[in-house]
């Protein structure tokens, strides 16, 4: 059973970094011109790229900014259709998503990069990678990535893209549930219930339209760092067909929570993700010697 002051002490926090002022934000222009909006804190080499998942945005990183920050320079993004970036393209594809990010890591001229995405953010720092290969030391997915080889279910897509259409809101918020086991805290399902349903549906049905279009496997094939994954056991990691792709897969685990890994067992996962990323740098080191 969890501990009744950690509850109270992750509540405090959510109301007081839910709140946080968005003033610093800086933007840059993706290559289809849609304004994307990114923030930037701390210093220190390689910077962490931090890239959120669908129908998120760059909030859900607010327990890894202030951790992360005091090492090194950290950067949070919001892809276009999602936070304070943009809207206007026609399709929000992770080609399209993946440009964001490059066009960010280019107007900041950062030379040594760390990649770090949660969910749909796993496949969209692969495309960054494959953008800006030779600034990115190593991609870090958050609860992603689970199956590279395993088919798209169209018929599912389908289904669900059908759903909301009809009514966005409430199956929303039904699927967002779905992703938490059932004695994860009040406030942070509802947090993320409320913020993903609020989403732009125009954005949110584009992305699962156009996901399953997108060819993962020769993409990952075309990143030659490691990619690292910190998943949850909610859903199966295979690493076996993982590595039929990527070779440098990795997987470290994080049992007995649900999807937003991150967000869920904050404490956990930035000890692993600081872990992952010195482990990046020692690798990186060694090849460069």
């Amino acid at each position: 059973m969890k501990k009744l002051s950690k509850l109270l002490l992750i509540t405090l926090l959510f109301f007081i970094l839910s709140g946080c002022a968005r003033k610093h934000n800086q933007q840059v222009l993706s290559a289809d011109n849609v304004m994307i909006s990114y923030h930037v804190q701390g210093q220190g080499k390689p910077a962490l790229v931090f890239v959120h998942g669908w129908c998120c945005d760059k909030r859900y990183w607010k327990f890894q900014v202030p951790y992360f920050a005091k090492q090194y320079k950290v950067v949070t993004i919001d892809l276009a259709g999602h936070g304070d970036s943009g809207l206007g393209r026609e399709d929000y594809t992770i080609k399209a998503f993946g440009g964001d990010v490059a066009a960010v890591v280019k107007k900041l001229q950062l030379d040594e990069v760390i990649l770090i995405g949660h969910s749909l953010g796993g496949p969209v720092i692969i495309e960054a990678a494959r953008k800006v290969p030779k600034c990115v030391l190593g991609c870090i997915g958050a609860d992603t990535l689970h199956n590279i080889e395993k088919p798209y279910d169209i018929e599912e897509n389908e289904k669900m893209i059908s759903k909301l259409k009809q009514a966005f809101v409430g199956p929303m918020q039904n699927f967002v549930r779905s992703a938490f086991k059932a004695d994860a805290y009040p406030e942070v399902v509802q947090w993320i219930v409320d913020n993903m349903s609020s989403v732009n549906p125009k954005v949110g049905i584009s992305v699962i339209e156009n996901i399953g279009k997108y060819d993962l496997k020769e993409a990952v094939k075309d990143v030659q760092v490691p990619i690292v994954c910190i998943n949850s056991d909610f859903w199966t990691t295979s690493v076996e067909a993982n590595r039929k792709y990527a070779q440098n897969y990795k997987v470290k685990l994080m049992p007995g929570i649900g999807h937003f890994v991150m967000m869920e067992a904050p404490e956990n996962f930035n000890q692993l993700l600081a872990e992952t990323i010195a482990e990046l740098r020692k690798t990186n080191y060694a090849e460069k010697r």
